[in-house]
């Protein structure tokens, strides 16, 4: 399991230098027509790829295993996403998108806060979004409750040290992060803080678990594991736990 700050920096890193190769030289912007059937598949296949592989290996991952993993050439891959950056974002924002759905669910669908609170919970890490949240998600929860700037707090990674088998907690690197991807992220922590705020009220979560906790339960409880029954199992189970530690108790 992890969260995938240090991933993300990688990640932007190599989108800022390493480009698509410019063929019929077309700018790298949109397309502005409906793309061939045939496109549309290798599109759908390379996305789906890319969470499959940026969820095991993290947004540090090369271009290079999502075209692998997609069955399709590196070529491909760069024609649709000119740089490493732009699939990046491309991924994040539907990860985000997706939890801010599935939060809206909860808190439209189930009249008591507890339950709405851990079905969006249970929805989440059963979908594995914990393991693309984009990392200012994270940080700007914590900046915003504890009322600091974005860069001041910033959630510790584990980290797995070659060749040692060796899990280190390391501090996160300062990320740049764009202006749709705040509004994304606002969106998300608004809506989590809904649910937050009303199973507080009621006196079912601990007064002192605040919606970057709820965040980090999702990113943490979702490991990446080689077979997918084993992965749900564990998921499952580490879930419970976890709410277990959220809900209040009588003094």
């Amino acid at each position: 399991m992890h969260v995938q700050d240090s991933h993300w920096s990688s990640a932007l890193a190599a989108g800022a230098t390493m480009n698509a190769p410019t063929g019929g030289g077309r700018p790298a912007g949109a397309r502005t027509t409906p793309l061939r059937v045939d496109a549309q598949r290798n599109l759908e296949h390379v996305l789906r790829a890319a969470r499959e592989v940026f969820g095991e290996l993290g947004y540090g991952a090369p271009m290079e295993d999502v075209a692998r993993r997609a069955r399709v050439g590196v070529g491909t891959v760069y024609r649709r996403f000119p740089s490493k950056d732009v699939l990046v974002r491309r991924i994040a924002e539907e990860e985000t998108s997706r939890l801010t759905d599935q939060a809206r669910a909860a808190l439209g669908q189930e009249d008591e806060p507890w339950s709405a609170l851990s079905r969006f919970l249970r929805t989440s890490v059963a979908s594995g979004a914990g393991r693309l949240l984009p990392p200012q998600v994270l940080r700007v929860g914590v900046a915003e409750e504890h009322g600091l700037p974005d860069h001041a707090r910033l959630p510790q990674q584990r980290t797995q040290v070659a060749g040692a088998g060796e899990l280190r907690l390391v501090p996160e690197a300062p990320v740049a992060v764009a202006a749709e991807d705040d509004a994304g992220a606002a969106q998300l922590l608004d809506v989590v803080g809904q649910l937050v705020d009303r199973a507080r009220a009621a006196g079912e979560l601990r007064p002192d678990v605040s919606v970057s906790d709820v965040l980090l339960v999702i990113a943490t409880a979702a490991p990446s594991l080689p077979d997918a029954a084993q992965q749900a199992a564990a998921s499952a189970r580490l879930l419970d736990i976890l709410l277990e530690g959220l809900r209040s108790r009588p003094a």
